[in-house]
């Protein structure tokens, strides 16, 4: 049996390698990646030092290993539900980002922040997830994922607000000078209705592209605040 199989195939192995990578995405979000050093890190998980090494080969294997996890359960959860008609489907990635935000604070802000800021390969990691959702929600938009480069900036420039909605308002939730925040539906309607503006505008600079049929008559929020399928 190689070192890989020793690592990463038995259940007590899958096990234990989930448990250091939760303990890390709790550390690195409240810590910098060059303050912790890995007596730091072993010591909070409650494990050996060599016990990391043994599962991540160093620091920054260990780190990467907490961003692409994080990244996988972010995109599994907002790309779901393939067979839900465009609209309905795109509604359904939006809540199920939030949901994941909701109940994920510390990998969310991992993924969106990059953690190390300088490091490249993070980076890349955060970028590859970005355009992974940009695609999914071009797809539930256009029915396909492959878009125009202005359709695709016009894209990323909303998801930029998501993100920056979204990081402000899981910090909002467990602020007690900051009550009376919204909930995850009220702000999925909220960033729902500004996707839509966005659509809208798309069609003015790249005609190819129309924006999908909207409600008709004068927009309604409780349709936007109308139960998701599938919301956890």
């Amino acid at each position: 049996m190689n070192n890989g199989q020793q690592r990463g195939t038995t259940g007590r192995s899958q096990a234990r390698r989930a448990e250091l990578i939760a303990t890390g995405r709790k550390l690195f979000a409240d810590t910098s990646y060059d303050a912790l050093s890995m007596d730091d890190i072993a010591k909070h998980a409650g494990v050996a030092k060599g016990l990391i090494y043994y599962y991540f080969d160093s620091k920054r294997g260990y780190y990467l290993a907490i961003v692409e996890d994080s990244v996988a359960e972010l995109v599994s959860r907002a790309g779901g539900d393939t067979g839900l008609p465009g609209a309905e489907r795109v509604r359904r990635t939006i809540d199920a980002y939030l949901h994941y935000a909701e109940h994920h604070h510390a990998a969310y802000r991992t993924i969106v922040t990059g953690g190390v800021g300088s490091d490249a390969e993070v980076l890349a990691i955060r970028d590859a997830v970005r355009e992974e959702l940009v695609a999914t929600i071009a797809e539930g938009a256009y029915g396909r994922r492959s878009l125009p480069p202005m359709a695709r900036l016009a894209l990323v420039g909303w998801l930029s607000g998501v993100e920056g909605t979204t990081l402000d308002w899981i910090g909002a939730l467990s602020a007690p000078d900051r009550p009376d925040q919204p909930d995850r539906t009220e702000l999925g309607a909220l960033l729902v209705r500004q996707l839509r503006a966005t659509l809208e505008v798309i069609e003015e600079f790249v005609p190819e592209c129309p924006a999908p049929p909207g409600p008709e008559g004068p927009l309604d929020p409780l349709g936007d605040l109308a139960p998701v399928t599938g919301s956890p």
